[in-house]
């Protein structure tokens, strides 16, 4: 037994509840268990309990056994006072405490209790694998709807705290965004980084002279510190020199990462590829915002780097021609790690739902993500048909499943209450 169990099984009243007694045999009739508590203070609060011919309103503790009363030292903090019931698992100390205690060890399923061990002790992809296959559809459809929208919650209180920084600048959010998606995985801290030292502003100058676009970017990562065999590198050398001067930029000191990855997703291609996007768009906030369907999301994101990437990936050397153009792939992933968060987070600030449902629709148009999750939870029985459903299913697994927070999972509890 753990104490967040037995909170569990006292708040949702899995016990059986009929001529409940407390260790003086004074009858316990419970007509609300409270509200659970996560903050300082007892777990419950403003419980409706009645006790022999008394009903009384007041704060529940609980503890697995009752000598952690005083073992947590509850006697001398004033926030226990107006404790009326103390509900343990075991009782193995006579305390003299002004309030009746309440033993549920032998009011408790066996079956409950063996599920819960069971989940709690198995090496699985996830710990209900054996039995998610029982759980009602309705239970797994809700709960994915939620894990959805506390994803895209996450995601936005981040994003209002970058915009505190900015001045509600929401076209500067979207860059930084943007090229942190850019940098993907390896490289995003550094991307962000990039973004965050060249003001938004600067760049929209800029945005009709690709060149100088790129000499920003890549100088600001420090991938022009060197003189080059090529005239080209050598020209975005000179451009960033005088431009950094000018607008007294200080240039990142973060690394950037190549070894085992493809060609296509070096940063130096990618950083080539976020100035064209940049270089292509005028108000691209506006028009995300404005956007009707996730094709036209897709329209916005369809560019290609400048010629002399064509026949290269790093500077200085030649490689065979191959357009560095955005792929699906990469524009679905910016699409949902990108628009549809940002589209949300505007909705949530300003207290528009038709932006935050709109975001959540789009995801439904998507096209399901595949990965090692995504497949898992397909082994499994769980349907991965679209966007949402990966995008809920991701966040469940990291912030759930290996945790192994079934109590506070909508699928778990539909698992342990089942007969």
């Amino acid at each position: 037994m753990t104490e967040r169990l037995l909170q569990y099984i006292w708040q949702f009243n899995y016990y059986h509840a009929s001529e409940l007694l407390t260790t003086e045999k004074i009858a316990v009739q419970v007509y609300h268990p409270g509200m659970m508590n996560t903050n300082q203070g007892p777990d419950f609060l403003n419980a409706k309990i009645r006790i022999g011919e008394t009903t009384w309103v007041g704060h529940v503790e609980l503890h697995v056994n009752t000598s952690e009363w005083n073992d947590h030292k509850h006697s001398s903090d004033p926030n226990y006072k107006n404790v009326i019931l103390h509900v343990v698992w075991i009782d193995d100390e006579k305390l003299n405490l002004p309030f009746p205690t309440l033993i549920l060890q032998d009011r408790v399923s066996n079956v409950l209790l063996s599920r819960y061990e069971e989940l709690m002790l198995g090496i699985r992809f996830i710990p209900c694998e054996k039995h998610i296959a029982k759980a009602e559809q309705i239970s797994i459809n809700l709960w994915k709807e939620r894990m959805l929208i506390e994803r895209l919650q996450h995601r936005t209180l981040s994003i209002i705290e970058l915009l505190s920084t900015v001045n509600t600048d929401w076209e500067e959010i979207l860059l930084w965004m943007l090229a942190r998606n850019f940098g993907l995985k390896v490289n995003s801290d550094s991307f962000e980084k990039i973004a965050q030292s060249i003001p938004v502003k600067i760049l929209s100058k800029h945005r009709n002279q690709i060149h100088q676009l790129e000499a920003l970017l890549l100088g600001q990562a420090g991938t022009l510190d060197k003189k080059f065999s090529e005239s080209y590198p050598n020209m975005l050398r000179k451009e960033y020199t005088f431009l950094q001067k000018k607008y007294g930029l200080q240039k990142i000191h973060y690394p950037l990462y190549y070894l085992r990855m493809r060609p296509a997703n070096f940063p130096t291609v990618r950083l080539a590829q976020l100035a064209a996007l940049i270089h292509s768009s005028q108000h691209l906030f506006s028009n995300v915002l404005s956007a009707v369907s996730t094709k036209d999301l897709s329209g916005f994101l369809k560019v290609t780097a400048n010629d002399y990437w064509h026949y290269h990936y790093l500077f200085d050397e030649i490689t065979v021609f191959c357009k560095k153009q955005l792929g699906k792939q990469m524009i679905e992933n910016i699409i949902i790690n990108t628009f549809i968060p940002v589209v949300y987070a505007y909705g949530y600030y300003n207290n528009n739902e038709s932006f935050k449902l709109k975001a959540v629709e789009w995801l439904r148009g998507l096209a399901a993500e595949e990965n090692a999750i995504t497949k898992g939870f397909e082994q499994v029985g769980m349907a991965n048909t679209n966007a949402h459903d990966s995008q809920a299913l991701i966040y469940m697994k990291k912030n759930y499943c290996d945790n192994k927070n079934c109590l506070s999972c909508g699928i778990g509890n539909d698992i342990l209450k089942r007969p």
